[in-house]
């Protein structure tokens, strides 16, 4: 790819029309070498340095720049000098994963903080509904500190198409059972709204979407929807 066509990747409908996205600084390329051992695919990468990370890798094809030119592609206000164009590889779910539907998430510090989650607990797929951020979102690649490379997703799916997909759906609601009760099942789908206006009545009606709560002291109105989904995830895994 042309250094011209990369900086054009912090927008989506350039990284929709390349099918690549950006991915920036030391540590995530230190990743994304890491994860070339299990996905040899994204040895399609292109990595850009400065004269400073001339030497950081040998592992991936390189085009050394400017400090000028580094800032253009960069997303942060201080560039570190390393930024990487990765192509958009969907990584296969195996059939075993516990599935996480989000609808209209729109947070990327939220998104990039629920893959890193769901990551590292591995055993999970994450879907997204139409009209959610992007994942390949510079923001969300990198609040997801890697996990963009391991975690299986599916985009733009619309919450219609979950009941032929899924036997039993739960959700967060602060009438529900005690969270202590939310098992993984076979063909089960959990289900998380939007972060200012929660899930819409309709689709939990049409969903027949089984109710748990968090319980909470009551000080505040709501939990953050990364810290919920946290809780949630931890739980499933402790009790399946």
């Amino acid at each position: 790819m042309k250094l011209d066509d990369a900086k054009k990747l912090h927008q989506k409908k350039y990284r929709q029309l390349s099918g690549c996205y950006l991915v920036e600084g030391e540590h995530l390329v230190l990743e994304l070498l890491r994860a070339l051992a299990q996905r040899t695919a994204l040895a399609q990468s292109h990595v850009y340095v400065t004269e400073e990370y001339r030497d950081f890798q040998q592992q991936l094809p390189q085009t050394v720049v400017s400090a000028r030119q580094m800032a253009q592609m960069s997303d942060t206000k201080s560039p570190q000098g390393i930024v990487a164009v990765v192509p958009q590889l969907p990584v296969s779910a195996q059939g075993q994963e516990q599935a996480i539907y989000l609808w209209q998430c729109q947070d990327p510090g939220n998104l990039g903080t629920i893959m890193r989650t769901l990551a590292w607990f591995g055993r999970f797929q994450l879907l997204l509904s139409p009209d959610s951020v992007d994942p390949y979102n510079p923001k969300v690649v990198r609040a997801s500190m890697g996990a963009v490379f391991h975690l299986p997703m599916q985009l733009d799916v619309a919450p219609d198409t979950l009941p032929s997909r899924f036997s039993h759906f739960a959700c967060l609601d602060m009438a529900g059972q005690p969270l202590t009760e939310l098992r993984a099942s076979g063909g089960s789908c959990l289900v998380f709204g939007n972060e200012a206006r929660g899930l819409p009545a309709e689709l939990v009606q049409a969903l027949g979407a089984e109710a748990f709560t968090i319980p909470g002291s009551g000080a505040i109105e709501s939990l953050n929807l990364a810290s919920a989904l946290n809780m949630c995830v931890w739980e499933l895994r402790r009790s399946g």
